[in-house]
């Protein structure tokens, strides 16, 4: 038996704290030890997140984002989180880049992913650079977008990565390689 087969196999047995929920959700969701299965998934999620798990409301506003789309529960939950949470903070903003389940306002947006990035969220700092780029609530700024998806970058941000080849390779904000 294999180390992660033991774990799903405790996960099951101990379902009594909403940790262990969400990471057998996680299971599910990803089809690991057991076949996939998103809709159990959510069902432990929605579990562990009403006994206040952050990582399980994480997970259920990313899923009513990207795949079961539903905006107002996102943004609800997004909202919830951002109190003292930078990753909560930066899917927020992203709501309120985007209009998911509220009004545009890009202002917002900029505002709490800057508040989600001075806490280190580095996806918000990634975000940043996009904000500064399109000039979404700030002005268009190539050096500080550069400087933003070079310190997503060097904290491991793959989309801070991507976009500061892309920078790099047409030369913007930098000399072209």
């Amino acid at each position: 038996m294999t180390t992660l087969q033991e774990i799903y196999i405790w996960l099951l047995n101990n379902q009594n704290n909403s940790n262990s929920l969400c990471l057998l959700g996680y299971f599910n969701y990803h089809g690991l030890e057991i076949e996939l299965d998103k809709q159990i998934a959510i069902e432990l999620y929605q579990k562990a997140a009403e006994s206040e798990n952050r990582l399980a409301q994480s997970n259920l506003a990313n899923e009513y984002i990207y795949g079961k789309k539903n905006y107002n529960l996102a943004f609800k939950l997004s909202k919830k989180l951002a109190g003292n949470y930078a990753y909560g903070m930066n899917n927020l903003g992203f709501c309120y880049e985007k209009g998911i389940g509220t009004n545009y306002d890009e202002e917002k947006a900029f505002e709490l992913y800057q508040k989600a990035a001075n806490l280190g969220n580095f996806d918000a700092i990634n975000n940043l650079g996009w904000c500064n780029y399109e000039g979404i609530g700030t002005d268009i700024n190539e050096e500080k977008t550069f400087e933003l998806y070079q310190k997503a970058a060097n904290l491991g941000n793959l989309n801070g990565t991507c976009n500061l080849g892309w920078y790099y390779c047409e030369g913007i904000g930098t000399e072209a390689c």
